[in-house]
């Protein structure tokens, strides 16, 4: 993402000053979607025309009329809200130097693209600076005072321990030095690639034009691209009421440098954010009390995954809670006084009750960083602040058409607020602009949560395949396997945990999985692969897993599945393997 902030992360550039791209691109076209296809691979899906001919994935399509009906739409376009340059500085601009833009500058840079990537805060976004990164650093320092302080998990491993402790500053340092790390590594990848980073605020002057510098009334810089990708990120959502002083009241970004461990926090929502800091408080001491809109903690979980997590990543911990309340007003602590927090029935709106606690963590989600973007320019208008796209990640104008040659991608979407999200979603579209017309699935995207254990999830939860089966018209089953059978999870001493499968019997097609156990967010990965390409339960069976190791517990999930006879591309493979080995002892014979 991007902010006010300028630093001189590089020399900026100007327009008059860089050398015009000298690339020329035969871009796919697009095609009505009665006329379509779908190819899937890799997550991805390839649209291609219904013909008698088969077209090669490398190959542009191709149609000479179709191509002049849209370059006539183009141009019409444009003459309606100025004309786009002639020639251009830039193939592509990136605004944004997040996660997401840094996947799709590389990718890019790959695929020949003379590409410059805009930031007006610092290289890395939310995801290096403010968020995944460092708080991944918190909670390793978290999962390790879990193991040393808990004296049945270490009597039974054999080990003694003396009382453990930690050092606020140390713990602090080692989240900002990862930070910093990561966010050296990505500015230098970029370098060294010969990605242009120009420092500043960017913003969209008219077609295929982009402004950057201060965010005052100085001119800035003028640079042209063939394309550009808005990459802005998100910040923090703080709802009306509540008064952030970055000390007692706080939100993710402040809670990460850690200035202090309180003994009583109170965090306002149970989702990723708030579940992973409490992971964290409460290994460094804190008592904590979640305050929940709904009428149960972790509502974007699987239900009964979520309620196995409170079981064991809340019921046994120093947490409390309140489920079914607003917080309407919260007042940070001053002259001696205590954070007060007002909560309110969130269904009939009367006040239920005050709380006093040493300090509030507004983990409420987050919102789309997208204001001063100068969309307008292009006739696009924000919807709830997001920026609206097509399933390819083309920004709409205000009729719901594709604006040309302008894409947007990771949290100013709102299509999956996820940094590799970001990422894959930056991949695609360049995919999309150097010919190959790319649809991401966003369905065999992962997500984890890291708390201690970890929980992950891949497509619908029960619920959301349930009610797609009942408007679809088919049957959904579900299967699921314990750590506590698994030999290396028992090996740690960490056998708390499930595996859920949800699939469709008739032809073992995956819906969801779902995991909470010991390294869930690495384990997820085959089922989303799996996801991605297409693979069936009845070809995935077949997959050999090291032993002992806890990717079985994946491999007893896929092997649990009851299908009915549906057929194996494996064995077709087989078969046809054989009858061809025959064939061929047959003619050697003859």
């Amino acid at each position: 993402m991007q902010s006010s902030l300028t630093l001189s992360l590089s020399q900026s550039a100007t327009a008059s000053t860089i050398p015009k791209s000298n690339h020329t691109f035969n871009h796919a076209l697009r095609f009505p979607p009665s006329k379509l296809i779908n190819l899937r691979f890799c997550g991805l899906r390839r649209e291609a025309f219904l013909g008698s001919s088969s077209l090669s994935r490398s190959q542009p399509l191709q149609n000479k009329t179709l191509s002049k009906k849209i370059n006539n739409a183009i141009s019409a376009s444009l003459s309606d809200n100025g004309s786009a340059p002639k020639s251009f500085d830039y193939d592509l601009i990136i605004i944004g130097a997040g996660v997401g833009g840094h996947g799709a500058a590389l990718h890019a840079v790959e695929k020949g693209l003379k590409t410059a990537i805009i930031e007006g805060d610092v290289v890395g976004g939310t995801c290096v600076n403010r968020g995944c990164v460092p708080s991944k650093a918190l909670l390793a320092v978290s999962g390790r005072m879990r193991e040393l302080q808990s004296e049945h998990h270490m009597k039974a491993l054999g080990l003694q321990v003396a009382a453990a402790g930690y050092d606020r500053q140390g713990v602090a340092d080692h989240a900002n030095n990862l930070a910093m790390k990561i966010r050296n590594n990505l500015t230098n990848s970029m370098k060294a690639l010969g990605v242009d980073i120009l420092t500043g605020f960017g913003s969209i002057l008219g077609p295929q034009t982009v402004r950057y510098g201060k965010l005052d009334d100085s001119p800035g810089n003028t640079v042209t691209a063939k394309d550009i990708i808005v990459a802005t990120g998100s910040v923090p959502f703080v709802p009306k009421g509540i008064e952030v002083d970055g000390k007692t009241v706080i939100t993710s970004d402040h809670a990460l440098k850690l200035e202090s461990v309180p003994d009583w926090i109170a965090i306002v929502g149970s989702g990723y954010i708030g579940l992973e800091f409490s992971d964290v408080y409460t290994a460094l001491g804190s008592e904590v009390t979640f305050i929940e809109a709904l009428d149960q903690l972790m509502p974007g979980f699987d239900p009964e995954i979520g309620k196995l997590a409170q079981r064991v990543l809340i019921n046994p911990r120093k947490i409390d809670y309140h489920t079914g309340v607003f917080a309407t007003k919260i007042t940070p602590a001053e002259n001696g006084k205590p954070v007060t927090i007002e909560l309110i029935d969130a269904k009939t709106k009367e006040p239920k009750d005050t709380l006093e606690v040493d300090a509030a963590l507004i983990a409420t989600g987050r919102a789309p960083f997208t204001k001063g973007l100068g969309l307008d320019n292009v006739q696009v208008a924000l919807k709830n602040g997001f920026v609206p796209v097509d399933e390819r990640i083309e920004v709409l104008n205000f009729e719901g058409n594709p604006v040309p040659h302008l894409y947007c991608i990771g949290d100013a979407n709102g299509k999956m607020m996820l940094a590799h999200a970001a990422s894959a979603q930056g991949i695609s579209v360049v995919e999309q602009i150097t010919g190959r017309d790319h649809v991401l699935n966003h369905l065999s995207i992962p997500a984890a949560c890291f708390t201690h254990p970890e929980i992950s999830m891949v497509g619908l939860t029960e619920p959301q395949a349930r009610e797609k089966a009942e408007k679809e018209g088919f049957e959904v089953s579900v299967t699921k396997t314990s750590f506590k059978a698994n030999t290396k999870a028992l090996a740690e001493n960490e056998g708390e945990g499930i595996a859920k499968l949800i699939y469709r019997p008739d032809n073992g097609e995956i819906l969801g999985v779902h995991i909470f156990g010991l390294h869930a967010a690495d384990l997820i990965h085959e089922a989303s692969n799996a996801i991605a390409l297409g693979t069936r339960i009845q070809d995935i069976k077949f997959a050999v897993h090291a032993h002992p190791t806890l990717s079985e517990v994946l491999d007893e999930l896929f092997k649990s599945a009851k299908l009915r006879s549906a057929p194996s591309t494996f064995n077709l493979v087989t078969e046809v393997l054989n009858l061809w080995g025959r064939l061929k002892l047959m003619f050697q014979a003859q």
